[in-house]
């Protein structure tokens, strides 16, 4: 007994030990219990579906899963989604490995000019939301066929694109492919820059070809990087509602998301809940494959000390006309949606482009001008621009304080007690949220918190709902920056603290946050950015009365008042990057050295 009680005393004097318990037992509700929660959903008869099923509500059922699996609607209403969902993700991490290789390629490897502005705009899409590229597209390539109203391209050359280029699945892979193509460059340019280039050398002396040596040498060694974008690329698009929203809707292009927005949003909530169960499993089965991938083989050695130093491939007469199309195309992703945006909040007959149909009412115009939108002012002037942005900003604001905070705790634990069980159960678990998309997480949380479970009251339609989900959601980006910044900290600065008698408390804000203070800033700046672009975790969880931009956006689109809605996107673009380049101005923080999404 006497052993035990040390045991235990010797266990809570360590602060770390203490957080990861806490953290353990907040995790494991927040997480594995809302989970819970949503598998029993699937199998339960909802108020909504009663009638239908000609069932009491709260009874056992397996007509969710029959209806989606076996019935003879299951076509339209999970495999045909499901199909375009691979087709368009396996594109989409075609075009990101393609594009976004060739540039980290060309970076690293070759004589190719403007290289800082090209990788510094090639970051751009990286930072923006995801749909930016979208309502881009839909902007510029739209046709009379859906909706009637020309785009841009159509407008100046007077020739009509093909719907199958203006929408579906062709877009929809393109779009999103050339969103995560940064990552792409940041993973497979990290690897190349840091590349031992002795076995090129070497093919180079033995007179192989640079051809030979890309696909015999330098691709495989770059294989780890090259299989990690590609999962996770691929569960990234497999996720993605905006996109497929902007581009796939116009033709009723169907993928999961927006079937489970559909689903859950109509009569059939079951079948919402039994769809976003599967997208889980997917997505935690990809990532566990990539661990596995990435894991299972160790010699995939390129940094070895020695010398690095391999002359760039000169690309002779060619290399004027590779920088001027890569900086036409870069240009193309990261300038010229906010071109579009800016044009399409300013144009009053949409698919007209003439300075004559030019207006700033959609921006400062009064109710009574804006008779095309049913008389909602303009969007300075408007109260609902306001509120949303001020609900952004509180919510993204306390997002980032407590994710920032508790991932900055868990960072400090987990390393200070590294190698313990308990250690890697909170890891695992403070990771957990991000390999579940984020329309699945949001369904878990309506399952669980719409109504009453004990002592917590039911959160339906609260901004408490909101900084719950976006807290733990982006609970893995912080506790990432943390992690990384304790582990590039020595245990001996805190021993010294410790041994002249320092508390706890005072050894981390004199010493532990201080030294890390840039990664730990990051910390709460990935939160805070990622919340003020995000659509799909809060699309399901929004009323009302507590609208942020990014579903006001989502509103205005719904309605067809696209001038709204393109204003609005261009704002939050802007107050992104603003902020972004105001934190790495004043602490060398940046969304761009961490976790983006």
């Amino acid at each position: 007994m006497n052993a035990g009680v040390y045991k235990i005393k010797r266990f809570i004097r360590k602060p770390h030990n203490i957080i990861l318990v806490l953290l353990c037992v907040f995790l494991a509700y927040l997480t594995l219990l809302p989970l819970l929660s949503m598998i029993k959903d699937t199998f339960t008869v909802h108020v909504a579906e009663s009638m239908r099923l000609k069932q009491s509500p709260g009874t056992f059922t397996l007509a969710h899963w029959q209806k989606i699996l076996c019935d003879k609607g299951s076509l339209s209403i999970f495999y045909k989604p499901f199909i375009n969902s691979l087709v368009t993700s396996l594109g989409a991490c075609a075009v990101a490995l393609l594009f976004g290789g060739t540039f980290a390629w060309l970076v690293t490897r070759s004589n190719m000019r403007w290289k800082k502005t090209l990788s510094a705009l090639f970051i751009f899409p990286y930072i923006m939301p995801s749909w930016t590229l979208a309502l881009a597209w839909y902007n510029i390539f739209k046709n009379t066929v859906v909706g009637g109203i020309p785009g841009m391209f159509m407008a100046i050359t007077h020739l009509e694109p093909p719907s199958w280029f203006a929408y579906g699945a062709f877009p929809i892979a393109l779009v999103t492919g050339l969103h995560y193509s940064p990552f792409a460059y940041i993973m497979i340019g990290g690897i190349l820059r840091n590349m031992d280039a002795n076995l090129e050398e070497a093919a180079l002396m033995l007179a192989s070809t640079r051809r030979r040596i890309l696909f015999k040498i330098t691709i495989p060694m770059v294989l780890p990087a090259i299989l990690s974008t590609f999962l996770l690329v691929f569960s990234s698009a497999m996720s993605s509602f905006a996109v497929p929203t902007f581009l796939g809707l116009p033709v009723r292009y169907q993928v999961l998301t927006t079937q489970l927005f559909r689903t859950l949003n109509g009569l059939n909530p079951g079948q919402g809940y039994a769809i976003a169960f599967i997208m889980i499993f997917l997505g935690v089965s990809i990532l566990a494959f990539n661990q596995r991938l990435t894991g299972v083989r160790k010699n995939y050695t390129t940094v070895t000390g020695k010398s690095s130093n391999i002359a760039l491939v000169n690309l002779k007469k060619i290399r004027m006309p590779v920088s001027v199309i890569t900086l036409v195309v870069v240009v193309c992703m990261s300038v010229l949606p906010l071109i579009s945006f800016a044009l399409e909040s300013i144009i009053l007959l949409p698919g007209d482009y003439s300075i004559k149909n030019f207006t700033l009412q959609f921006w400062i115009g009064t109710a009574e001008q804006n008779s095309i939108a049913n008389s909602e002012p303009g969007l300075l002037r408007n109260p609902a621009l306001w509120i949303a942005l001020w609900n952004s900003i509180k919510l993204s604001v306390i997002c980032a304080c407590t994710a920032g905070s508790i991932g900055f705790l868990a960072g400090y634990a987990i390393v200070r007690g590294r190698g313990t069980k308990l250690a890697t159960i909170v890891d695992n678990l403070t990771f957990f949220p991000y390999l579940m998309p984020s329309m699945a997480f949001s369904a878990i949380y309506l399952s669980m918190f719409s109504v009453r479970h004990g002592i917590m009251p039911s959160l339906y339609g609260s901004f408490a709902l909101l900084v719950l989900i976006g807290t733990v959601k982006y609970l893995p980006f912080a506790s990432r920056s943390g992690i990384n910044a304790m582990m590039q900290l020595s245990n001996q600065i805190e021993e010294a603290g410790e041994m002249i008698g320092i508390r706890w408390f005072k050894r981390l804000f004199r010493l532990v946050i201080p030294i890390q203070k840039s990664s730990f800033i990051s910390g709460y700046l990935l939160p805070f950015i990622s919340c003020m672009r995000e659509l799909s975790l809060f699309v399901l969880l929004v009323t009302p009365a507590n609208r942020v931009l990014t579903t006001l956006l989502f509103y205005y689109n719904e309605k067809g008042w696209n001038q709204y809605s393109n204003g609005i996107n261009l704002l939050i673009v802007i107050i992104v990057l603003l902020i972004n380049w105001g934190v790495n101005k004043g602490t060398g923080a940046s969304i761009d050295k961490g976790i983006g999404g």
